[in-house]
């Protein structure tokens, strides 16, 4: 019984199907047996479960029936072998199938087995290969940290450093270069402006030869009286003569007069143009060092304009609340203190993330303005930050992030340029050689095209020296365009045949904009990209002559 219920459940289900089917062809057959006792049914029921032990064992059915009938049996016994001997031919191509099934089954559950076996070994192998990477990525995370960490450390200590050495070369900037003092005006304080020692040594040099001079002049002067007369003037005497004569004989009557001149002794003509020489020279020379003292000046007047804009920078970075090296958005480390405008900061800063110096820009608004002004400020910064984002050329500065710090406070990252910006060039230099200005025009007009190229064009609008950053602080590099905050975006929606609205009239450099944009009338001016190119002439001509274009027809100029 045991054997019969360790076999397969589906072959358990075919015997028993197969030998109930016997019983119901015999049912006449099996009702005559069963007046049998106990004890024959019992072992029926074993010759039963043996047969199908030895069958489902493959063991040869024939030769199974043969030794049973070769036994003693009963006559319940005898009829039940006979009726599976009539069905055991037809069960034995059955069996084989269900065999020959079994075994491809379990072949097909091995392979399975074997492949669940050989992903489980693979998962594991991958699991252990994750948790090498991932504490390796934790080891590698770890020492990024540190070297973050370091970096910034480093760079603090660099940046303090240069600070440092900032005040210090002001300090002693003061003294050769001037000061700020502050001066009481009635009920006002106003702060006046004291020149250093390197320009009244210069002062003083300027009135030495000027004192030079007019001691020559007079020395000249004199020299003219006692130059001697030419032979041709002896020879031939004027007839206004007579009145010097008279008049040299009233001096010569009053000779012995004891308060008057002595006359200066006679010059020879050789010793008058020996003495004209000594003073043509002494006043070449005094010429030479005025030139020199004047160019001396000039470069003072360069250097103090740098140590002015330096001692302001200074004072706004002291006063500024980011002058304690902070990191702001957990990724940008604040240096220095570039520059300062009404209500913006920028600041030179290093991004931990990309390993990049950036020009960050702090907008602060005025805790004092109202709401409404607050949010259209903060429109026209989002305003620009979307203009400008989509921009991607050589001679546009890139700008990097935008992000907010607080709700009164936000900050743009632009991509750090060393230099300059134009204007402060020609205020240093005045002008520069043609080549350098036609440099200097050939990639601005490089950047306009792509400006109108791009769909939708757009209007720079604020084209002047100072919105133009010379990348290496010289006339001869490349330049960038940067200050996006009056740009026009020339759209379906508003631009026209005859160009778009002027919205915000009175915005912008004049110096810098065309006639048009100060028409005043009904309706708003109309402007399109011909803006850009006239303040492209302006900046041309400014380059080149040192001052900027007067318009008679203009009535700003």
């Amino acid at each position: 019984m045991e054997e019969l219920h360790s076999l397969d459940p589906r072959r358990q289900e075919l015997l028993e199907a197969r030998f109930m089917g016997g019983m119901t062809n015999n049912e006449c057959s099996n009702q005559s047996y069963g007046s049998l006792g106990s004890s024959s049914d019992k072992e029926s029921e074993v010759s039963f479960l043996t047969w199908c032990s030895y069958r489902i064992n493959g063991i040869n059915v024939h030769g199974c029936l043969n030794r049973l009938l070769s036994d003693n049996i009963t006559g319940f016994q005898e009829q039940i072998l006979k009726m599976l001997y009539l069905f055991s031919l037809q069960t034995d191509l059955t069996g084989l199938k269900l065999a020959a099934l079994e075994s491809n089954k379990n072949l097909d559950l091995e392979k399975k087995e074997g492949r669940i076996d050989d992903l489980l070994r693979a998962n594991c192998d991958l699991r252990r290969q994750i948790d090498e990477q991932q504490k390796l990525l934790e080891k590698y995370k770890e020492r990024l940290n540190k070297c973050i960490t370091m970096s910034k450390k480093l760079l603090i200590e660099k940046s303090t450093q240069e600070k440092q050495a900032c005040r210090e070369k002001s300090m002693q900037d003061r003294l050769r270069l001037g000061h700020f003092t502050t001066v009481r005006h009635g009920a006002s304080f106003t702060e006046q402006w004291t020149d250093g020692f390197a320009f009244q040594n210069l002062v003083k040099q300027q009135e030495w030869i000027n004192q030079q001079r007019e001691e020559i002049e007079k020395q000249r002067k004199l020299l003219a009286k006692r130059k001697p007369p030419s032979s041709s003037n002896s020879q031939a005497p004027t007839t206004n003569s007579e009145p010097k004569q008279r008049k040299t004989k009233a001096v010569n009557g009053a000779e012995n007069d004891p308060f008057l001149k002595p006359n200066l002794p006679q010059l020879t003509l050789a010793e008058y143009h020996e003495q004209e020489e000594i003073y043509k020279l002494r006043l070449g020379h005094l010429k030479k060092e005025e030139a020199e003292i004047q160019a001396e000046l000039e470069r003072l007047e360069r250097v103090r304009n740098l140590h002015i804009r330096e001692l302001k920078r200074i004072n706004n970075e002291d006063s500024s609340q980011f002058k304690d090296h902070p990191t702001l958005n957990e990724r940008y480390l604040l240096l220095h203190l570039l520059g300062r405008g009404g209500f913006s900061e920028v600041y030179k800063a290093f991004d931990l993330i990309e390993q990049r110096y950036a020009a960050v820009k702090i907008h602060q608004l005025n805790k004092n303005w109202r709401e409404e002004k607050k949010e259209n400020y903060h429109k026209h910064a989002c305003r620009e930050y979307r203009i400008h984002k989509q921009l991607d050329h050589p001679r546009i500065v890139t700008l990097y992030d935008y992000f907010s710090l607080d709700t009164d406070t936000f900050c743009t990252v632009l991509e750090y340029c060393e230099g300059n910006d134009l204007d402060f060039y020609l205020k240093q230099h005045k002008l520069m050689s043609e080549k350098e200005a036609r440099s200097i025009v050939m990639q601005i007009v490089n950047a306009l095209r792509y400006l109108n190229e791009i769909k939708p064009p757009i209007i720079h609008y604020d084209l002047k020296p100072g919105n133009i950053l010379l990348v290496d602080g010289t006339a001869c590099g490349e330049i960038k365009i940067t200050d996006f905050g009056l740009s026009k975006i020339m759209d379906d929606d508003s631009y026209g045949a005859d160009g778009m609205d002027l919205t915000s009239q009175g915005a912008g450099t004049y110096w810098y904009l065309p006639p048009e944009c100060f028409v005043v009338g009904k309706e708003p001016p109309k402007i399109s990209n011909k803006v850009d190119v006239w303040s492209v002439g302006v900046i041309f001509f400014q380059c080149l002559y040192g001052r900027k274009v007067r318009i008679p027809t203009c009535s700003l100029t």
